[in-house]
This record gives structure tokens, C-alpha cells and sequence, in this order.
């Protein structure tokens, strides 16, 4: 990314172009010129001190239709001030992590007073991003031509024209020549190969890189247990007293490969600097409202409301809906089990070559129902989470994760569940089982994917026909490039890419023992997945910001428990088993103590493997403790040399009051 910016110039004509604010088509000129003051006014007097400009000049406004979108970039010298101000770490030449600081600049690794490519275009577009939401309101009381559009001092200005329609959208331009390079080492080339896990963060950010590596390290982790699968598949189908191996390895191989996982992850973002990387207090989210106050911890001025009106609002109204949209999820699976004995009768009364076809039909109507409503309820969630008025982003995404991953594993699971422990009919199970998972994997790569990806083709085409049709004399290729992204889809986060993996988790460990095909299956998925959310994320929506990240958060937890209650499932399986129930012909109490107590040691084998394997390497835990011991001792020489000039001021002034 290159750029020659005067440092302290807000007003310069021609630079790099990194953000696109989109505003209303009606957005009044006085808002306009508001806006643009407080983002090139210096921080000292309250703006974000960023370049910025429209898209088109006067005469191209003329020419071309008049859209309202505006370019957001930066000089230099600011993104490196603003580096500091975000707590970016980075690499410095004696080859520790540490903090950026402008004043020690030149210690850092790769850092040239002519050299543009310090920060990458991901870190520069989430410093603006960081900027724009920093701009605060100070002693307005509304947004400028718009009386209805309160404001109070330290209001997030951004949030407030957001939520007031006045801006429609903000988002980070792609860089193409870079983009076209990443794609060629990444999914261009239909290949078994490493993805090139530094270069997806060097663009997109720790967040989008971290699960394409937790995805690329999965698929990787399932193919032992897809290989010792086929010949269980093959060989010896009905005989369940010889899965407990399989179900045994699966297991261990559940707790190993999420413990590593930990390991490699702390490695990497070590690398990249987010582990290290402290956080910031949390800001109120920009959804929360309440009555004007004062936060106890901050002392600043901000939105407050009463914790017991949250806890109504949950426990009244989200959980008995939850509660509800459960209760629907099982009276449509008693649906598809009424489908399944219809389908069944057919059969065995007609015998026919479509009819043994139909069969596999009801699985297949319930698994594309299943991933309708998955869809469906994700809206209503985010709708009851969201008026549930949670402060803090991090509560809202914990909030919401629960209700989507309950909803979403009963769902799922649920009629799995009853084929294998009331019904009890190992045959059905492994049908379903089949059905749902190969169906929800065609499914969401189809809607996902592929139609979103056909769709933007075809807008596309449409962009570039008007553009070439327009006799305006002008350089085009901006233009062209601004309004195609404008029009993409909105990133929503990694939310459902995890959920989807969560889910097949589920589909490989749960039922194991019964059907050892689930982890091919799953591997061929995710050799396919892999291209196609690189497509998604590279030609289908819009570049999303970056965001730092040490870990992939809650979703660790979230497959922990899965592992978990795989070992009773499996347990519970092969107890069940023909061969298992013969050895205890007469006492089902023998059978059952010795079935809890397998599992009761099989989860204590899972906890010991998780204590012995320590979550950092040895090599990452010595250079945090020596961050830490290095941050402490520069704070007792901070504090010696405020002690030492409290002395020597102390002892001036006991020098004048004794000179008379």
C-alpha cells in the first residue's frame, strides 16, 4: 500500500482510499459538512483527524448518478499514532512482542521511515474503523438537520447516525492487486495444500484467519478417524462390542485434538501479536439504550438500565420463547417420524424399486426443514437478544451463541436421540444420520456459497455494463470498484462457519460407534468448504474489518462440551448393543453400572489428558513471564522516579521556607 501523505494534512485531494462511508440519499448538506468537520478536525479538538472526500467531484455528480458515498483514509504519521492508540503489537528486532509506540518506532522490526508496508491494509482499515467509532459527541445536542436525532456528550456519533439511517453503511475497500495475489496461493487452484494462514491475516485479520486455521487444522485431525472408520464400515457393520476400540479412540482422539488445537493457536497468535495484545475497556454496545447517567467505573456519561429489567426481559419473555420454539422442533420431528413409518408401509407393501428410494425421502424433507428453521430461529434470536439490551458486546454474543447453539443441537440432534435410545433401531439411526449430515453439508455449501456467488456475478456484469456505457471522460475504475462492493453482502461474522463445524463435530463424535463413515464424509466436506468460504469471503461479500483476536473464544468451550457428551452417548450405545446385553443375561443392573463406570473412567481420562497437556508451549509460556516481569519492573522504576521527584520537590520547597 502505497501513499505519500503529508503527516498533518486533513485536507488533501488525492490519497489511498481505504474506507467507504455510504450515506442516505436525502442526507441534508449541512449534515454533510458537519460530518466531514468532525472527521479531519485534530483529536485535541474533538474530531478523528482522518483524510476524507467524496467519491465523485461536482462534475462527475453531474454526470454520473449522484451517490452519496464518501472515501476515508489517513496520513501516514496518523495511522502509526493511531497504532499506539489501539495497542497493536508487533515484532521489534531482538525478536520479542511488544506494544507499538511511536516514540520507539525504530526498534520494531521492518519499520523504515520510507517504508509504507509497516502496517498492512487490515491493521490501517481497523485503525480508521477504531477512529470513527472514537468520534464522541461534546456539546451538540442533536446530529445537524435532524432535531429527532438526540445526542448527549460522549455519545458515539457513528452509532447514532447509524441507527438514524443518516449513514447506511461503512466498510473497508479490498485492495485488488493484493486480493488477486491471495487468491492465487489460496483456492485458484484446486490443490491438497497448507492455506496460507499468515497471508489470510495479513489481509483479512486475526478473526477470519484463525477460522480458516481451526478449519484447515480440523479436517486435517478427522482423517485418522475417517480411515479407521472403513474398515469398521466394511467388515464389521452389525458387531458393536468391537467399536469400543473405534468409540475408545474417537474419544481420546475429541479431547487430544482440541487440547493441541489450544497449543497451535497461542502459537500463532503470539506470532501475530493478539495474544499479547491488552484489551480495552469494553464501550457500551451500539444497540444499548437507557436513561442518561453516569458509569460508576469510568465516570463518563452514557446510557444506563436497571440489571433486573434484563433479567425480566430473559427469564419472561426469552426463555419461555426458546422454550417454545423447542417444543415446535420436536413436534416436527414426531412429523418426520410419522413420514418415516408412512414411507415404511409403502415399502413392505409394494417392494418396488421406488419405493425402497422413497425411503431415504422423509430424512432428506427433515434435513432441509431442520437447516429452514436453524435460519429462521438465528432471526428470532437475534431479535430477542438484541431488546434483552445487553451493555456489553462480549454479552450479547454470549447470549446469543447459547440460545442459537441449544436451539440448533436440539434441532439437530434431537431425532438422532430418539431413534437410538427409544426406538432403539440401530438401522434407522444410521440412515438418518447419513441423510442429515450429507444433506445439511449440499445444503450450505448451495446457500452459503454458490448462490450468493452466481448472484454477485450477475450483479457484477450489470456494474460494469453501466459504467462502461457512461461518456463521462473520467478514470472509472474507482468508481466502478466503490459501487460493485457497495452492493455486496454484509460479512456477518464467523458465527455460522463455526456453527456448521460445531454441528458436524457433533455428527462425527456423538454416534460414532454406529455410523464410521460420518468423519469421511466430513472430510470430504470440509476439502470443498475450505474453497468455497475462501470464494465467499474473497468475491461474494464485502471486505470485513479486521478484528484482533487470541482465540477462537467461546466456540472452544462450545466443542469441549460436545466431547463430553459424546462419551456418554457412546457409552449408552454400546451398552445397548446385542453383543454387550448378551454378556449380562440376567442382572441389566450389572450391565448398567459397568456400562457408568466405563464412562465415569473415560471422562476422567479425558480431564487428565486435557491437565497434562498445557494450553501455551513452554517456549511462549517463558516469553509471557518475561513480558510480565519486564512490564513490572519498568512500573517500579516509574513509580521510584515519581517518588524520587516528590522528594526533591518536597525538599526544594523546605529549602525556601528555611532561607528567610
Amino acid at each position: 500500500m502505497k501513499a505519500n501523505l503529508s503527516a498533518l494534512d486533513t485536507h488533501e485531494s488525492s490519497f489511498t482510499p481505504l474506507v467507504v462511508i455510504e450515506l442516505a440519499q436525502d442526507v441534508k448538506e449541512e449534515t454533510k459538512e458537519w460530518l466531514k468537520n468532525r472527521i479531519i478536525s485534530r483529536k485535541k479538538d474533538g474530531g478523528a483527524q482522518l483524510l476524507f472526500r467524496p467519491l465523485l467531484n461536482k462534475y462527475e455528480k453531474e454526470t454520473l448518478e449522484n451517490q452519496n458515498l464518501y472515501l476515508v483514509g489517513a496520513s501516514r504519521i496518523r495511522l502509526l499514532l493511531g497504532a499506539e492508540a489501539v495497542g497493536l503489537v508487533k515484532e521489534c528486532s531482538d525478536n520479542t512482542m511488544r506494544a507499538f509506540t511511536y516514540g520507539t518506532r525504530h526498534n520494531f522490526k521492518g519499520f523504515d521511515d520510507d517504508n509504507d508496508d509497516f502496517l498492512t491494509m487490515a491493521e490501517c482499515q481497523f485503525i480508521i474503523k477504531h477512529e470513527l467509532e472514537s468520534l464522541r459527541a461534546r456539546d451538540e445536542k442533536m446530529i445537524p438537520g435532524y432535531p429527532q436525532a438526540k445526542l448527549y456528550p460522549g455519545k458515539s456519533l457513528l452509532r447514532r447516525l447509524l441507527t438514524s439511517g443518516i449513514v447506511i453503511q461503512v466498510f473497508p475497500l479490498h485492495d485488488n492487486e493484493a486480493l488477486k495475489k491471495l487468491e492465487d496461493t489460496w483456492y485458484t487452484r484446486f490443490t491438497l495444500k497448507y492455506q496460507p494462514i499468515d497471508s489470510i491475516r495479513g489481509y483479512f485479520g486475526e478473526t477470519i484467519a484463525l477460522y480458516f486455521g481451526f478449519l484447515e487444522y480440523f479436517t486435517f485431525a478427522l482423517i485418522p478417524v475417517a480411515v479407521l472408520g472403513l474398515p469398521y464400515y466394511l467388515f464389521v457393520w452389525e458387531n458393536y462390542d468391537k467399536y469400543v476400540v473405534f468409540a475408545s479412540f474417537n474419544l481420546i482422539w475429541s479431547t487430544v485434538i482440541l487440547e493441541v488445537w489450544k497449543r497451535g493457536c497461542a502459537s500463532m497468535t503470539y506470532r501475530w501479536g493478539t495474544l499479547v495484545m491488552k484489551r480495552q475497556f469494553e464501550e457500551p454496545r451500539p444497540g444499548y439504550h437507557g436513561v442518561l447517567g453516569i458509569n460508576s467505573v469510568t465516570g463518563r456519561e452514557e446510557p444506563l438500565y436497571p440489571s433486573y429489567k434484563r433479567q425480566l426481559r430473559i427469564y419472561l419473555v426469552s426463555l419461555p420463547f426458546v422454550c417454545l420454539c423447542l417444543y415446535f422442533s420436536l413436534f416436527v420431528m414426531m412429523i418426520y417420524f410419522d413420514m418415516e413409518a408412512w414411507a415404511l408401509d409403502l415399502h413392505e407393501n409394494s417392494r418396488s424399486e421406488w419405493t425402497s428410494i422413497l425411503l431415504y425421502v422423509p430424512s432428506i424433507i427433515y434435513a432441509i426443514v431442520i437447516e429452514i428453521m436453524n435460519r429462521l430461529y438465528r432471526y428470532a434470536a437475534e431479535f430477542l437478544t438484541s431488546w434483552e439490551n445487553h451493555r456489553l458486546e462480549s454479552a450479547y454474543q454470549n447470549h446469543l451463541i447459547l440460545k442459537v447453539l441449544v436451539f440448533n443441537f436440539l434441532n439437530c440432534f434431537a431425532s438422532l436421540f430418539y431413534i437410538a435410545f427409544v426406538l432403539s433401531d440401530m438401522k434407522l439411526l444410521r440412515q438418518s444420520l447419513a441423510t442429515l449430515l450429507i444433506t445439511s453439508q449440499i445444503f450450505n455449501q448451495i446457500v452459503e456459497s454458490l448462490l450468493p456467488y452466481w448472484l454477485q456475478k450477475k450483479q457484477h456484469v450489470k456494474v460494469k455494463k453501466k459504467v462502461q456505457a457512461l461518456k463521462a471522460d473520467i478514470d472509472a475504475t474507482l468508481y466502478e470498484q466503490v459501487v460493485l462492493e457497495k452492493e455486496m453482502g454484509t460479512y456477518l461474522g464467523t458465527f455460522d462457519d463455526y456453527l456448521e463445524l460445531f454441528l458436524q463435530f457433533g455428527y462425527v463424535s456423538l454416534f460414532s460407534c454406529v455410523y464410521p463413515l460420518a468423519a469421511a464424509f466430513a472430510v470430504l466436506n470440509n476439502l470443498t468448504e475450505v474453497n468455497s468460504d475462501a470464494l465467499k469471503m474473497c468475491r461474494v461479500f464485502k471486505r470485513p474489518f479486521s478484528e484482533p483476536s487470541a482465540s477462537i473464544g467461546v466456540w472452544q468451550l462450545a466443542f469441549e462440551t460436545m466431547s463430553v457428551i459424546s462419551v456418554v452417548t457412546n457409552c449408552a450405545l454400546i451398552g445397548m448393543s446385542p453383543q454387550v446385553n448378551a454378556l449380562f443375561p440376567e442382572s441389566k443392573a450389572d450391565l448398567i453400572l459397568i456400562v457408568v463406570a466405563v464412562e465415569h473412567a473415560l471422562l476422567a481420562l479425558k480431564f487428565i489428558l486435557a491437565f497434562a497437556i498445557p494450553d501455551k508451549p513452554r517456549h511462549i509460556q517463558m516469553k509471557l513471564a518475561r513480558l510480565e516481569f519486564e512490564s513490572l519492573e519498568a512500573l517500579k522504576q516509574q513509580q521510584m522516579k515519581h517518588v524520587a521527584e516528590n522528594l526533591k520537590e518536597d525538599w526544594r520547597e523546605g529549602g525556601k521556607e528555611e532561607a528567610p
